[in-house]
């Protein structure tokens, strides 16, 4: 099956970045949300990305003008009644998640493979709300998905070999590596990394060092291109706390609680760079 027809649902940061390697990568590709203005606004940004690209010499106008007729913005689920994949990319909300898929499961056609980029929820639970549990797969992007390789591909527990290999093929296709993990809370990427983030979070907590020196640490001693303080930051508190909390539940085991100081701060609306203040303040 070959995937010429995409849509991503959800014109956030994630969202958006698939759909401009979707689009790049001569893919047909909507970017769906349910407010236009946030789809539109998206698809300028991108553009302004491309731009900057072209000004550096990484690609030509061709390219850009190309990858920019690729992408449709949409405000309707509808849309994706003639797409051979969708691609969600939304809040980490099992039940808003759920909700969605119910809906594309009745719109899409029946060969249409539906995808999650959840960084952390059971794929298995989400396509136990389709009729279509085989052709429902988790496609963890990581972010920035047009400079970042890797794809964490999940399988639930009945998505089929077929559904698989052509997800596979797809990343292959939009120059990504893929990487097949198990249908566990966290998968591989999360479960490592919030793990730090959470353990840096918790010596801020317990006054062993400062925000800039447990950055400095890691960055100097260890080679992380951004310390773990700031990555949570960029990331969203609000979404470190989320995944946490799933890891946390979902293996039962204490070594993956949340640092109180994390709740504190998202309780504070101290949400990272998007709200203007998390561990860092942001103009």
């Amino acid at each position: 099956m070959n995937i010429n027809k995409v849509m991503v649902i959800g014109a956030g940061q994630m969202g958006g970045g698939i759909a401009q390697v979707m689009a790049a990568a001569g893919k047909d590709t909507y970017l769906n949300d349910v407010d236009i203005n946030i789809v539109n606004k998206r698809i300028e940004f991108i553009e302004k990305l491309l731009d900057k690209d072209v000004s550096k010499g990484k690609i030509t106008t061709s390219q850009k003008d190309e990858t920019m007729k690729h992408l449709i913005p949409s405000d309707k689920l509808t849309d994706a009644s003639d797409c051979d994949i969708v691609i969600e990319a939304i809040v980490e909300n099992m039940k808003i998640k759920a909700s969605v898929f119910g809906q594309l499961d009745s719109i899409c056609k029946e060969s249409c493979i539906l995808a999650s980029n959840t960084s952390s929820l059971p794929i298995t639970e989400i396509a136990a709300v389709t009729k279509r549990p085989e052709k429902v797969i988790g496609m963890h992007f990581m972010n920035p998905v047009p400079v970042m390789k890797l794809v964490e591909i999940i399988r639930g527990i009945a998505t089929e070999d077929a559904t698989y290999q052509i997800v596979k093929d797809l990343t292959l296709e939009i120059n990504k590596t893929p990487v097949e993990v198990r249908d566990v809370p966290g998968f591989v990427s999360n479960r490592v990394l919030q793990m730090m983030i959470n353990e840096a979070v918790y010596c801020l907590y317990e006054g062993v060092a400062s925000v800039e020196d447990i950055d400095t640490v890691m960055q100097l001693g260890m080679n992380h291109p951004m310390g773990p303080l700031k990555l949570a930051d960029f990331i969203g508190l609000d979404t470190v706390l989320a995944i946490m909390e799933v890891m946390y539940e979902g293996y039962g085991d204490c070594k993956y609680r949340p640092c109180p100081l994390l709740r504190q701060y998202v309780k504070a609306g101290w949400l990272g760079k998007k709200s203007g203040r998390g561990f860092y303040k942001y103009n």
